[in-house]
């Protein structure tokens, strides 16, 4: 008899994971699973409760109720740092850098969470510490080069384009050295040619090995990048399947665009 091939675990799953602030249910049991190795979009109309759904993810809020599972870990209730040393990073909608610092001191910054050295060791410049801070920079300086920022590593990061910062941020996400990258409107802001690169860029992300969750309003990157599409609405899933699923579904369209005259 052959074998039956048993389906991988998802790398991230929520079980009626809720958020409620007062009298207001922002997300509201929503059953989700990630793939590994896929690019999963959440997408949903203003207020829907997608960067909630973040916030509960990342540990920026605690859930009201539900869980959240990550690989083999329980993290709802953990804080943002420690979810990060399992392997889970994420960027923000609003630009989050530090414009005073260099481009690649920014991304040294996203290398914080996989420092073993402790602090005395790093004040008085011993060995180990010197060689993790060497280490750190090489690593910066790769996914600099990644994201094409490599020449401007050395320039302050206020100095930046607003495209160019987006990237900032996602390098710095990535020298976290996640499994699952949490996107959070990459899009927002960007130009034509700028939407194009990223998308470019997701896939070769993808392609290296991280599993990239994404909010994102931008329908046409969504569409041509994602292979799972999740659907959130008045903080309900909605609806789930691939990007052409979603596009011919008659609830999402009503959600986005509203019924029609006489419906």
């Amino acid at each position: 008899m052959a074998a039956v091939a048993v389906a991988a675990p998802p790398l991230l799953e929520t079980r009626g994971l809720t958020r409620v602030f007062g009298g207001l249910v922002a997300v509201s049991a929503v059953d989700q699973a990630v793939r590994a190795g896929t690019i999963h979009a959440i997408i949903g109309p203003n207020g829907a409760g997608k960067t909630t759904l973040f916030n509960l993810l990342s540990g920026v809020l605690p859930p009201t109720r539900g869980e959240i599972r990550f690989g083999d870990a329980r993290i709802d209730g953990r804080l943002p740092h420690q979810i990060c040393r399992l392997g889970l990073a994420r960027t923000f909608q609003n630009l989050q850098i530090f414009a005073n610092m260099t481009v690649l001191e920014n991304v040294i910054v996203g290398r914080h969470g996989r420092s073993s050295a402790g602090f005395l060791s790093a004040m008085l410049r011993l060995p180990a510490a010197r060689a993790e801070a060497q280490a750190a920079c090489t690593v910066a300086l790769s996914w600099l080069d990644f994201v094409g920022l490599a020449p401007r590593a050395d320039d302050p990061a206020g100095s930046l384009p607003y495209g160019q910062q987006r990237l900032l941020e996602l390098a710095r996400a990535l020298a976290a050295e996640p499994t699952l990258l949490l996107l959070d409107e990459p899009a927002a802001g960007l130009l034509g040619r700028e939407k194009d690169n990223l998308a470019d860029l997701l896939a070769r992300i993808r392609s290296s090995g991280v599993t990239v969750l994404l909010v994102e309003h931008d329908m046409g990157l969504v569409m041509s990048v994602a292979d799972r599409v999740t659907v959130l609405n008045y903080g309900k899933k909605l609806f789930e399947g691939s990007p052409d699923e979603v596009q011919a579904d008659p609830d999402v369209v009503v959600a986005y665009l509203g019924a029609p005259e006489g419906a």
